[in-house]
């Protein structure tokens, strides 16, 4: 039967509308083509790891780096200049803090020197093995040990305190009375600001 159809021709159902597929609107969406390998050009200049503010960070401007090259230009000038060539900056200053404090403990040289204990240890050690210091024990305690100047500690020492102002003037090098104040100044004021001495 062909009534109510005209012309004898079924019409085409029409199919329901669908939403769109969340795919294809993620494949459209600007951020699927900033991840995709062939867009390479829409990421920022600074790179795809850089976060807001990454691109003003220059590590070479930073405190810490700096402050790590200074004391590296001074290490070398340390051992240009030292009398004894075996003699590093730190067996120096614990030699300085005993000759200073008297006869201490590896936690008193701990405190006087701020060198953790391991690397202290170490340091009394080699001091030791060269006849630099001598060890007794507390007269109080005898499990604390008690590290004292020798006479051939003593007598590098003596040789070595013009060494030593030679190498603090190398290493302030060109700066003038003032910026060496205030050089020495800003430091000890950066190590003791949280109450530490």
């Amino acid at each position: 039967m062909t009534s109510g159809i005209k012309g004898g021709v079924r019409p085409k159902a029409r199919r329901p509308s669908l939403p769109p597929s969340p795919l294809l609107s993620f494949a459209t969406h600007p951020v699927h083509r900033m991840l995709s390998p062939m867009s390479q050009d829409l990421l920022p200049e600074d790179g795809p790891h850089a976060g807001p503010g990454e691109a003003d960070y220059v590590f070479s401007d930073q405190i810490g780096h700096l402050l790590r090259r200074a004391y590296q230009r001074h290490l070398a000038i340390f051992q240009r200049n030292a009398c004894d060539p075996q003699l590093t900056s730190v067996q120096f200053v614990t030699l300085c803090a005993i000759r200073d404090n008297g006869p201490s403990s590896l936690i008193e040289l701990v405190k006087s020197t701020a060198i953790d204990q391991a690397t202290i240890r170490g340091i009394v050690d080699r001091l030791k093995a060269r006849g630099l210091i001598s060890q007794t024990s507390d007269a109080q305690d005898r499990r604390k040990v008690i590290n004292c100047l020798t006479d051939e500690g003593r007598q590098l020492l003596e040789d070595m305190v013009p060494c030593a102002k030679r190498i603090s003037e190398l290493t302030m090098g060109q700066l003038n009375p003032a910026e060496r104040l205030a050089v020495t100044h800003v430091l000890q004021k950066m190590i003791t600001q949280d109450g530490e001495e």
